[in-house]
């Protein structure tokens, strides 16, 4: 059995694929090392992935934001606590965005969520990352940076009329409030996110369309640009990516650069990802079983290839097994 998580800060997705390749999903609140005790961690895993899982776990996925030393110590801990395994792996959300995307295939990918990231990929490894920055210093097209721009303009004063007036309807927010939200209040990047549906409603009116259009000619600029971005698909995960797919998609074709795929959600193609290495795994666990088995046979003289076979499952090795025979012989 097979664990693959996809931790976002407010939402983790699971999917556990059984040993016939049936996939079952769970999902549990945010796991972020950055911002959730091991303790915390240990009570959702319990609560809503344990029931799941109905046998043995042979190894577990984990892929989220904010993995990175003691934090990614803190989820396979809390792992480890639940199922009584070890063999967990926590990897970065980026290398979880470039395995879905691409899977043993090169490319550019990035992501376009709350935040934004990218990497250059080479079908196994990260092999360089512009780093993202964060809302503040960078996230370029992110929920967050379109937000803040959709701010700025408040605050300077810079909204047309029209949408200013909507904007105050439904959001109720004064200078001081926007302030105290930004700067003194938890998780201000969630909150900078939470305009993307007014940005995303008011799309044909041209004050909006221009503001994403700079976000994410930043991102390009920024980020993409600093790639080998003309001779390899440029792919990308995350809700901003699809939503505004069509003004990403005239960005691109604007710079020059071939756009590969637009997924939302990671998590379905990670089952493939894995589901297919795992195959492999096992083809070529097969393979080698089946070489050892042969070499046995002629160092020992044995015609049967099931006594064989049995003798390397117990000894280990051919080496141990050939020994073992001429022992008993």
């Amino acid at each position: 059995m097979i664990i693959i998580a996809d931790s976002g800060s407010t939402k983790v997705d699971f999917r556990v694929i059984d040993d016939n390749g049936k996939v079952r999903k769970a999902a549990c609140s945010g796991m972020n090392p950055v911002y959730v005790s091991k303790a915390a961690m240990q009570e959702a895993l319990k609560a809503q992935l344990l029931p799941v899982c109905g046998g043995k776990v042979d190894s577990i996925y984990f892929y989220g934001a904010g993995v990175i030393g003691e934090a990614a110590d803190r989820v396979r801990g809390a792992f480890m606590e639940v199922f009584d395994y070890d063999l967990i792996y926590v990897e970065s959300d980026m290398l979880g965005a470039a395995r879905a995307l691409f899977g043993d295939r090169e490319g550019i990918a990035c992501i376009l969520g709350t935040g934004s990231n990218s990497c250059y990929y080479d079908g196994r490894r990260i092999v360089r990352n512009v780093r993202s920055g964060g809302f503040i210093l960078g996230d370029e097209a992110g929920g967050a940076d379109l937000g803040k721009r959709l701010l700025k303009a408040v605050v300077k004063g810079l909204l047309p009329a029209q949408l200013q007036k909507e904007f105050d309807e439904r959001y109720n927010l004064d200078y001081a409030a926007i302030v105290r939200h930004v700067y003194r209040e938890p998780e201000p990047g969630k909150f900078l996110g939470s305009f993307s549906p007014f940005l995303e409603e008011h799309l044909d009116h041209p004050y909006i369309n221009a503001l994403v259009t700079g976000a994410f000619n930043d991102f390009i600029w920024m980020n993409i640009m600093q790639y080998d971005c003309y001779h390899l698909d440029v792919s990308f995960i995350g809700s901003v990516a699809e939503v505004y797919k069509d003004i990403l998609v005239r960005c691109l074709d604007d710079a020059g650069i071939r756009l590969g795929t637009v997924m939302r959600s990671p998590i379905d193609a990670l089952v493939e990802y894995h589901t297919r290495r795992r195959q492999q795994e096992a083809r070529t666990s097969e393979e080698l079983m089946d070489k050892a088995v042969a070499t046995l046979m002629v160092r020992t003289g044995l015609a049967d290839r099931e006594q064989a076979r049995k003798m390397l499952l117990k000894y280990g090795s051919v080496a141990k097994a050939v020994e073992k025979y001429k022992k008993d012989v």
